[in-house]
Order: C-alpha cells, then structure tokens, then sequence
C-alpha cells in the first residue's frame, strides 16, 4: 500500500497541535508496515494523485483548487480535521449555536468526497455534520499521543513534588489562545498567576506539573486541545471556556484527571490508530453515503431476502427505499412488515425510469439500484466503492458490450460470466452504483420511449454530457462476495421477467430502436473509440 500525507507544515517545519497530531499518526503507520511519503500541499503534484492508493489531508490551507477538485474526483483520500476548514471564518463558534450560514460553508465539495473525514470531539463532529451534512464524520474522541510522552507525564505523575500555589499562563504570541483574556480574568479573580513562555514539548509538560494548574481562555472553538488535555493528565486544575474546548464535549473524558486520563488518552489512541489503520486498508465500513433502491413489480417475495443482503453489506447502505410499481402480483404484500426507511406505492406502473425519478429526491452522495431478481454477495457494495477510487463511472453488475450498431449484437461481463478486472462496457444493468449528481443526465434529453431502454439511455446521456463512463466492476469466479448478483440464474428466468422468451421480439427490436437513437444523437461505443478494456 501506498500513502501520501498531505499538510501545509510537518512536525519539523511547525511546532503545532495539528502538526503533532499528524506526526504521531505517521509514527504509527510506518511502525505498522505502511509506508508514508509526506508532501507540503503547496508543492503537491496533481500527477502523483494517481501513484498513491490513499492519501490523508492534514492542514490543507496552501492546498490549490485544482489539486482540491482533481482529489475530490478521485475520492481516494482521508481529511484528518484540525481546524474548522469548511466554514470561512475557520471558527464556528462566531455563529450562534454553531449554525454556519450556508453562504460561509466552503470546500463542501472537497469535504462531501472524502472517504471519512476524521474529527477530534463530538462538538466537531456534531457542527461538520449539521454543516455538510453529505459529509462522512468519523469522531475519535482525542488527539494523538506518542506512547513515550505519554509515558513521560506518567514519569512526572510519579514524581513527589509540591507544586506551585499559582495558575499558569502559556505566553502565547497567537491571539486565539486567549493569553489577555486568561490575564484579564487572573487580575479580576485575584487568582496568583506566572505568565510561561512557550518552550520545547517535555519542558513545558515539565512546568505544567510544576503549577496548580493552568488557565486556558480560547477565542476560538478549540478542535480538542492538547495542553488542556495534558493539564489533566498531570493532574492539574484548569480553568478555561469549556464551550469553545472540544475536549469539554467529550464528558467522561473531560471528568478524569491523572492516571485515569491518562489510561483512558491511552485506550482512546489505540482505537483511534487502529481506525485509520483499518480506513487505509478499507477493513472498516466508512463508507455509509448510499441511498439503495430496490424495484418491485411482481416479486414481492424476494424483497425480504434482498433487504436482508443489502443490511448485511460490508459497506452499509444510509438508507434503503423500496419503489413499487401497481400490479395485482403485489397488491396483497404487507409492506409495513419491511425493514427499510422508505416505500413509495404507486397505483401506476411507471415501469424502468420510476425508481431513476424517484433516486433524484434522495440526500447521499452515491445511489445503488437493484432489479427485483438481483440478489448481491456481502461486499457488492465495497466492491463498487473500491471501482470508484479507480474509474469513476456508472457502476452495473451485467456489462455490455455492443458488437454491432444494435442490441442483438453484444457481449456479457459480471455475474454472468465473470471478470476478474474492472471492464468498459456500453450499458448494463441488473445491479447499478452512481453518484446521485449524474441522475440529471438522464433527463437532459426526453426518454426515447418509457417502455424499456432506460439503462441505455442512462449510459449515453451521461456520456453525451457528462462524459461519465459505464463500468462493470471485478466479479473474480473464485469470490463471489464480489458479485452483484447471486441467484440471477434461479430468480431473473420465470415468466414473470420482461425479457423472457415469448417477448422476444417485442423486448429486443424495442431495445434495437434505442441503441439506434443514443447512435444517431452522439453516443460512442467502446469499439469505436479502440479503447482496451483494462484501462489503467
């Protein structure tokens, strides 16, 4: 595997919280196995984006829109948030509330593409989610601690000592810390106060142990504060705004004190770097932005089972939707016996396109349809979402091939025959991944007709204006958790399917007459641009 690290400073060019936090999560991964290339965002290539299988995004303030949105499309990459990016004032806390207008939300975009996007507190996580809510929020709870500091303020712990009857003051030459604040409230209080300047990590861990506690005013909405933290872990006293402290929102932890905080940062690490450990790796279901829709017509009876292999995916879906369309075949169906968010029942069968209408009212980055005899393997889902870091496109489970300038002449790839890559293809269908933005293209030209075509028609329209590609995902023989569809052989061959054999010749000159109008009107097969099908 490899990493690239992105931040406007490292550890040895910016003395920071963020950057220390950034440090102690390359230590980790590189003891773990994985190497890391770091890069200062304003020297960041937009080429290497392509050399590297993950990419975590500290600070990015120097970071260029271009290389912003050319990551965004790639989607390949972790932010691991230190300071309220996505609002311009790079503060919350200046709205009431923390109810960012949306005219002050900014990189949304970069935001709602990440894979997850890493928080320190529940307050952070709590205002990024009510900001964007597209946005995929993974709070750890801490900041990111080596086990030799810890260990060293464990050292200090040990030590008998009588502390100084005075608060202390860190000197700080940044306004946000609040050092006239926490001087003006001392002078007020009439609480005895030494102002400390700033020094080297152990030093000032050293003086923090060597004082009542410290009093610590932000400006700001504090991401988690790690002198706050360490002002705990020694058991000190301290006095601060505990509604701009992300630490304060994390209750239990801001509760503990001495060795039992200390304990607690040390479990509260581990999770936290086994998280991105197992996020780089995608071990873990980060990935929870997908709307599934399933279609029912004339088998209602296989809906349970299909909910049931939709909630046991790998990555889970956000929401499931079920579309009905009329037909006496379902009309006795309990429906309310489903366990899905939304039925939508119709007394109308608007045939192929309705679930298409219907996925442009859902709220998640990324929409998956399923036909009523498609029933996928446990990491379908995954699957398609690993497809997308490397070819960004409609995502089908039946790829097609057209040989010819109609229907009647084309080649299968996915469950049906299996491929081992991922592979071009004109059209497909039984199982479909897109990113729900990509539905406009369906309706920037009127459907050819609403009897049939409509993955056709979605293939090329998305094509024609959105120069978006059609691909089928890996469906490896010896894997079939991989496939979309499991029992298609048994489910999609009864007489209830739309293309069984006596609708024939209706079903397919109906499919020729599309493929012959997407041809006429701009659509380019994959034959005719000479393109390999294992496109890198």
């Amino acid at each position: 595997m490899r990493v690239l690290f992105l931040a406007d400073f490292f550890s040895e060019q910016l003395q920071g919280g963020g950057e220390s936090n950034d440090k102690n999560l390359i230590d980790y991964l590189v003891c773990e196995g994985i190497p890391v290339t770091k890069q200062n965002t304003q020297g960041a290539k937009l080429s290497d984006i392509k050399l590297y299988d993950k990419i975590i995004v500290g600070n990015f303030v120097l970071l260029s829109e271009e290389y912003k949105d050319a990551l965004a499309h790639a989607g390949n990459y972790i932010i691991y948030e230190h300071d309220h990016k996505y609002v311009a004032t790079r503060d919350p806390s200046k709205f009431p509330n923390f109810k960012i207008p949306s005219s002050q939300i900014v990189n949304k975009k970069f935001y709602e593409s990440a894979e997850c996007v890493v928080v320190l507190s529940k307050i952070c996580e709590k205002i990024l989610k009510q900001s964007i809510p597209a946005c995929n929020v993974h709070n750890i709870g801490c900041s990111l601690w080596s086990k030799e500091r810890l260990d060293f303020i464990e050292s200090l712990l040990d030590q008998e000592k009588k502390p100084k009857d005075k608060f202390m003051i860190v000197d700080s030459p940044n306004p946000v810390k609040g050092t006239a604040a926490a001087i003006k409230y001392c002078s007020h209080q009439n609480i005895p106060y030494d102002l400390v300047e700033p020094c080297a990590a152990e030093e000032l861990l050293e003086k923090i142990a060597s004082y009542k506690g410290l009093v610590f005013l932000p400006q700001v909405l504090e991401t988690f504060s790690r002198i706050a933290m360490e002002t705990k872990m020694l058991g000190g006293r301290l006095i601060t705004k505990k509604g701009l402290l992300g630490l304060a929102s994390e209750e239990n932890l801001f509760e503990m004190s001495g060795p039992t905080a200390v304990n607690e940062i040390r479990e509260r690490n581990k999770a936290a770097r086994e998280f991105f450990k197992d996020a780089l790796e995608s071990r873990v279901a980060i990935k929870k932005d997908i709307t599934v829709i399933l279609n029912c017509y004339r088998r209602p009876e296989y809906l349970k089972e299909q909910i049931e292999a939709v909630r046991n995916q790998t990555v889970p879906a956000e929401q499931i939707w079920v579309w009905v369309n009329h037909h006496e075949d379902n009309a006795d169906f309990d429906f309310e016996s489903l366990n899905v968010d939304r039925v939508i029942r119709n007394d109308y069968n608007w045939k192929f396109y309705g679930r298409f209408a219907i996925a442009m009212l859902a709220r998640t980055k990324y929409i998956a349809l399923f036909d009523d005899d498609t029933i996928p393997g446990s990491q379908w889902l995954e699957n398609c979402l690993q497809t997308m870091n490397t070819h960004q496109g409609i995502l089908v489970g039946n790829g097609i091939s057209l040989t010819t300038n109609q229907y009647v002449g084309r080649e299968l790839v996915g469950w049906t025959t299996s491929n081992a890559e991922t592979i071009e293809v004109d059209l497909g269908g039984h199982a479909w991944l897109f990113k729900q933005e990509w539905l406009k293209y369906l309706w920037m030209e009127p459907p050819y007709m609403l009897e049939n075509g409509e993955d056709i028609q979605f293939s090329y329209l998305a094509q024609k204006y959105g120069d978006i590609r059609t691909y089928c995902p890996p469906h490896p023989p010896g894997n079939k958790n991989l496939f979309s569809s499991l029992k298609g052989y048994i489910y999609g061959v009864d007489t209830k399917a739309t293309s069984r054999p006596q609708n024939h010749t209706q079903f397919y000159d109906e499919r020729n007459r599309c493929v012959k109008n997407a041809l006429k009107n701009g659509w380019i097969l994959v034959k005719e641009r000479g393109l390999k099908n294992d496109l890198e």
